[in-house]
């Protein structure tokens, strides 16, 4: 016995009339179910990259000449640097643990309460 239910979008409530497995009335309707569906997920993430690729321009700008540079706390966070936020860490063999925003990094040095900005040169990080 065949069973004689029709089938609607799920964002619209229309008939859907074609093909057998077919899920939306239209290519609209399918944008805006999947917009709405992945919006919340989707602002975290994209406000998540917003701060990691502000920190990786604030690092990248203070170190444009040698690749080492040395700054202190108070100029980050005055260019609205977010400690919070990076990509990864690396430790040294000689325990030093750097934290990279992408291929910018920083080093905190206690001894003078400065941090030591770096560009990985390795392409993997």
């Amino acid at each position: 016995m065949v069973e004689n239910k029709a089938k609607t979008c799920p964002e619209c409530g229309e008939k859907l009339i074609g093909r057998v497995d077919k899920k939306f009335c239209s290519d609209q309707c399918r944008n805006t179910y999947n917009n709405r569906l992945n919006s919340d997920a989707s602002n975290t993430v994209r406000n998540i990259n917003n701060i990691l690729r502000k920190n990786r321009r604030i690092l990248q700008d203070l170190n444009k000449q040698s690749g080492k540079t040395m700054v202190s706390k108070d100029t980050l966070l005055s260019n609205g640097f977010n400690f919070t936020y990076f990509t990864h860490t690396y430790t040294t063999q000689k325990g030093f643990n750097y934290h990279f925003c992408y291929e910018q990094g920083y080093l905190f040095l206690d001894d003078k309460k400065l941090y030591l900005l770096v560009a990985s040169k390795d392409k993997e990080r």
